[in-house]
């Protein structure tokens, strides 16, 4: 058998293989805690509209603390920074396993890490692909970055199929079902445990050299700021089909379980993995903004037709095509950032780029979780493909010609 880090790009070393592992552990704890986040509340006698609050609330605070990251982090020795995020995802499944009633969740929810997304909204992002732009030749760079987005599709399907578990094993033990729902952020915080322990064995080539501080945005501080511009509008769609959000309407329009839906999500989420291969090829292809619109644009088209379909097995079908398609266009955006600044501004611009998409997810859940409270139709599937899709054709307009380099 064929191990699977053989298959990585040929300059990608150890430092490498270690942050696809946490990447791996952190898509886990997202997808097993996202499915079981959107039963757990309802049964704590939330509504729609708290929960979507508290889905907000935690994108709200995962931006605060990109942000942070970004505005102070460059004084800190990266693996520090990635120490304390791992301490805090420690801290955050404790507390979320620990504490009940709309305020105090919410407050959890804004100052830990909890992710109720299908992708990575986290603190952790800046840092890590600061890191992994610099770990392997620049040829290299575009297939590692599918490598890193595919251990944490692949993770998140496995962590969803398991949130399916949650059920069986409340009727198997005798006990309510959120009993199980909180040893579930137990073992988030566990996993978190885990990645504090594989971060403290980075190796000293993830810190910058000597002397060599990050520089601000100048030379790309115009091309950088359009691009933050436009990732902002396609996850300020994106935060209206939050995994978690996803899962509740799908249980309100169809009635579907919890062990139903993490069989879809472990469907998709093996979709989305297996996509992040063939990204890396057709970005050396076609470029990386042509395989970011190209995949990026019909599925977007397949979440507002889901949107629309009066039954579940349509709706479901529908969401699959779209995962066929919808991360391909992560790894080529990543590398596309990378490549087009200074490798001295590139802390920056990952920052840059990620906080106010980070912002702009942790607004719109609120406005589905209204949306969800006021109808079962699929209006935020509707919206939210309608703005994604919207971003594709200004992404295309203004860097058609912008070639990675």
């Amino acid at each position: 058998m064929i191990e699977p880090m053989r298959l990585l790009p040929p300059s990608a070393g150890a430092d490498a293989k270690r942050l696809l592992f946490t990447r791996s552990l952190r898509g886990f704890g997202d997808g097993l805690a996202s499915l079981v986040l959107a039963s757990y509340l309802p049964r704590l006698g939330l509504s729609p509209f708290e929960i979507g609050a508290i889905v907000t609330g935690t994108l709200l605070g995962s931006a605060a603390l990109t942000l942070a990251s970004g505005l102070v982090g460059h004084r800190l020795r990266r693996r520090a920074v990635l120490l304390g995020m791992a301490g805090l995802s420690i801290a955050t499944g404790l507390a979320f396993a620990g504490v009940q009633g709309f305020a105090a969740l919410f407050v959890a929810g804004v100052v830990g890490t909890l992710n109720p997304s299908a992708g990575d909204v986290t603190p952790f992002l800046p840092t890590e692909q600061s890191v992994l732009a610099e770990v392997v030749e620049p040829r290299d760079r575009t297939a590692l970055f599918a490598w890193y987005n595919l251990a944490g599709s692949a993770a998140g399907a496995l962590g969803a199929l398991a949130a399916g578990l949650t059920a069986p094993l409340a009727a198997a033990f005798a006990v309510d079902e959120s009993v199980v729902d909180r040893a579930v952020f137990l073992v988030y915080a566990a996993l978190g445990g885990v990645a504090l322990v594989v971060y403290r064995r980075l190796s000293t080539a993830v810190e910058r050299p000597a002397g060599a501080a990050p520089g601000p945005l100048a030379t790309s501080r115009r091309t950088v700021l359009e691009l933050a511009a436009l990732f902002s509008l396609d996850s300020f769609g994106g935060g209206f089909v939050v995994q978690s959000l996803l899962v509740l309407w799908l249980y309100r329009r169809f009635g579907l379980s919890t062990e139903t839906t993490a069989g879809i999500f472990f469907a998709t989420g093996l979709l989305a993995a297996g996509s992040q291969l063939v990204s890396a090829r057709l970005a050396a292809r076609i470029g990386h903004v042509r395989t970011m619109v190209f995949t990026h644009l019909p599925a977007n088209v397949f979440l507002i037709v889901a949107g629309l379909m009066p039954t579940a097995p349509l709706a479901i079908a529908f969401l699959l095509l779209r995962m066929c398609l919808s991360q391909m266009d992560v790894p080529a955006r990543q590398a596309y950032v990378m490549s087009v600044v200074p490798p001295e501004e590139r802390a920056a611009a990952s920052s840059v780029t990620n906080v106010p998409r980070s912002l702009a997810s942790a607004l719109s859940p609120l406005c589905a979780g209204g949306l969800l409270g006021q109808s079962q139709f699929g209006w935020p599937l509707i919206v939210g493909g309608a703005l994604k899709g919207l971003y594709d054709l200004a992404l295309f307009w203004r860097f058609k010609e912008r070639r990675a380099e």
